[in-house]
């Protein structure tokens, strides 16, 4: 059992480092940690090699799962109406809706949900803001 709590560490260390960005990151690590713990857990014969390929999967999916919420939240802002995305075989469904601005923080904040096979399994409320960049130019 050490040894596969010691796995779950160091493969969501792992998948942290994965990330390009904040939000790559957040979903590799998360990934991360239930793929290598399911991996143990299913291959109970060898739990080190479950949890190595199961950390793998759950990071590349955490981090891509990630990527897709970002894109979209960004998109419906920029558009300023909703955005959804279906899967091919239309299990997993996720939208996102704008909502208020705020004039003060020029930042605006964005329903997310995600559905899987008709089950909610994300609801909640991501701010998107502007990016201001300043520099000193002679």
């Amino acid at each position: 059992m050490k040894k596969t709590v010691a796995l779950i560490i160091i493969l969501t260390l792992l998948g942290l480092s994965f990330g390009c960005t904040p939000y790559h990151s957040q979903g590799a690590g998360a990934g991360a940690a239930v793929g290598a713990f399911s991996g143990a857990i299913i291959d109970s014969k060898n739990p080190w090699r479950g949890g190595v390929i199961g950390g793998l999967l759950g990071a590349i999916l955490g981090a891509t799962l990630s990527d897709v919420s970002y894109q979209a939240s960004r998109e419906a802002v920029m558009s300023d109406r909703p955005v959804e995305y279906r899967t091919e075989d239309g299990r997993g469904v996720y939208r996102a809706d704008p909502l208020e601005y705020n004039e003060r923080t020029k930042c605006r904040k964005v329903h997310e949900r995600v559905w899987e096979e008709g089950r909610l399994i994300k609801d909640e409320v991501r701010e998107v803001c502007e990016g201001e960049k300043r520099e000193r130019r002679y």
